[in-house]
């Protein structure tokens, strides 16, 4: 009886049962046992199936089964995939090495008998083949494009005042694109205001927000359950809480202008859902609505097109870092697992730069003069 998913089964596991084609049927249990084990922690199927089909492409070029793997086998399979016609880019690489490396974890850990298996069949053991000096590298330049960044302050102004004038000008020809125009408007600024995805910003319901019992001031809206936020690789969606932070206190009129009935109401198919943003004949508005509304919204305000929908979330992290948050309150609001990833989102101005650098060199000669580096009358 097997004790914890991906044990090895009782029909290998039984000394008195010969095997025909002993090495495929081992490894095919390995990697149905694998499977089982990925199933049990809750991943997603897209994602076991595309580990587990690596994991079998690693064995057939490496023509070898994984009680005798090698690192140089790594090197040879990666080398070839980014060397073919069209090679694969350093990300997927990475991931290709994550699922190799956790499948070499699985066959070594003793909770699941795989070892003392290969021992007594085939003489030898699985050993873990991928380590730091054979995986691609994770650098900057790779994991965020060159040209991405955020908003420079006066680009952000400028942008939500093009918003602003596009409602006003439809409203006052009698269109009826005004209504549209200032939800996408209000959605775009709660996006900034939170530092959301856009798939977080378009399935965002009024039911999320709730009140901050520490700032009661913000009322219902000092904080935001984002229920939909991106999971890791095979897991389904991850939820965290964003509060509202003093510099962006503006967002709570704003909301409460958008749940009033004269924001969010207006929308015929308002009541169909509680989905923040209605669209004209649906529940909600589309990804694609937002991604089109943003690109228009550009080029009407003459910003360079290196500005996405997602850099209204780098010049979240951007502008918080620079207000003097810790950068440990940065990565929980945004959602990130590693603070590098927050580190790569920040591109602080010039001038914050400048500023902080003489900071330090006012306590720096503070501390020498035995003073703290403030003045006094």
């Amino acid at each position: 009886m097997e004790l914890v998913p991906g044990r090895v089964p009782d029909f290998l596991a039984d000394n008195g049962v010969g095997l025909l084609r002993a090495e495929d049927r081992v490894f095919e249990a390995m990697v149905d046992g694998w499977r089982a084990q990925l199933l049990a922690r809750g991943l997603t199927t897209a994602f076991i199936q595309s580990s587990c089909r690596l994991v079998e492409r690693f064995q057939e070029h490496s023509n070898e089964y994984p009680w005798t793997w090698s690192a140089h086998h790594v090197d040879e399979f990666f080398a070839d995939r980014r060397s073919g016609e069209r090679p694969l880019a350093l990300s997927t690489l990475r991931a290709h090495s994550g699922a190799i490396r956790a499948f070499c974890a699985y066959l070594t850990d003793s909770r699941y008998g795989w070892a003392r298996l290969c021992e007594r069949v085939f003489g030898d053991v699985p050993s873990q083949v991928v380590f730091e000096w054979n995986t691609p590298r994770h650098t900057t330049d790779d994991a965020v494009p060159p040209r991405r960044r955020s908003f420079a302050r006066g680009e952000l102004q400028t942008f939500f005042d093009t918003a602003d004038d596009l409602v006003d000008a439809e409203f006052a020809k009698g269109s009826k694109r005004w209504l549209p125009a200032l939800r996408d408007s209000i959605a775009f600024k709660v996006a900034y205001a939170y530092g959301l995805r856009r798939r977080e910003l378009a399935l965002l319901e009024s039911v999320d927000f709730g009140p901050n019992p520490h700032v009661p001031d913000f009322g219902r809206f000092g904080s935001v359950q984002v229920r939909w936020a991106k999971g890791t690789k095979g897991s389904g969606p991850r939820r965290r809480t964003v509060l509202t932070v003093p510099e962006f206190d503006w967002v709570v009129a704003l909301l409460e202008f958008w749940l009033s009935p004269d924001g969010r109401a207006r929308f015929a198919t308002a009541d169909r859902s509680t989905l923040m943003w209605p669209s004209e004949r649906a529940g909600g508005a589309a990804l694609r609505n937002f991604d089109r509304s943003f690109q228009r919204l550009r080029e009407l305000a003459g910003l360079p097109a290196e500005l996405s929908l997602h850099a209204l979330r780098h010049s979240y992290v951007t502008h918080l870092i620079e207000a003097g948050y810790d950068p440990l309150f940065v990565q929980q609001q945004v959602g990130h697992s590693y603070s590098s990833t927050t580190a790569l989102y920040t591109s602080v101005s010039a001038d914050f730069k400048h500023k902080t650098i003489q900071r330090m060199i006012a306590r720096r000669i503070g501390a020498d003069d035995g003073t703290d580096g403030s003045s006094h009358e």
